[in-house]
């Protein structure tokens, strides 16, 4: 629109014209985008020795490092694991392990890149609160040393916790 408005102004009524149509497409995708209604679901896996579990890990181990640089997944623990389905694509894996009755431990809480939106966690920890509640938990706790997941920790509702050490999180659900 701004190259419109030169367009006009100099009097250069292809590059107003050209530059016009540019802008009411890219408006009528904006649109689009914001009406568009995604599906969440959680998809929990019960056992460690998934395959597609195995092969997710395995496929985005080199981004899950810059984000969870102490994660070793041990297929001998005993993990509550969960995708979170976005319009039944697989775009989030949360891993935790049970620290008492009532926390979780996140180990990991990864998401593809092309789904960093934060909309994949807000249904995770809002809107999914349910699969928390159904298996009793009332607290979630984890420890970054990463600024990026820390800004993003914040964002979801988690609160510096210094009971628990240095660089740990809380959040109550």
């Amino acid at each position: 629109s701004t190259f419109a408005s030169y367009g006009i102004l100099v009097g250069a009524y292809p590059v107003f014209i050209l530059n016009s149509f540019i802008s009411a497409v890219d408006i009528y995708y904006l649109l689009q985008m914001r009406k568009q209604n995604d599906y969440f679901e959680l998809l929990p896996i019960a056992t460690n020795n998934s395959p597609f579990l195995l092969r997710f890990l395995e496929f985005h181990a080199k981004d899950i490092v810059n984000f969870f640089p102490q994660f070793r997944f041990d297929a001998n623990k005993d993990y509550l694991i969960t995708f979170v389905l976005r319009n039944l694509l697989p775009v989030s894996l949360f891993i935790a392990q049970k620290e008492n009755d009532s926390t979780l431990k996140i180990c990991l809480d990864y998401s593809i890149p092309a789904y960093r939106d934060l909309r994949n966690a807000h249904y995770l920890y809002y809107e999914g609160q349910r699969f928390f509640d159904a298996l009793n938990y009332k607290n979630l706790i984890t420890r970054s040393n990463v600024a990026a997941h820390q800004k993003y920790l914040l964002k979801m509702g988690f609160k510096k916790s210094s009971e628990l050490g240095e660089n740990w999180y809380l959040k109550e659900i």
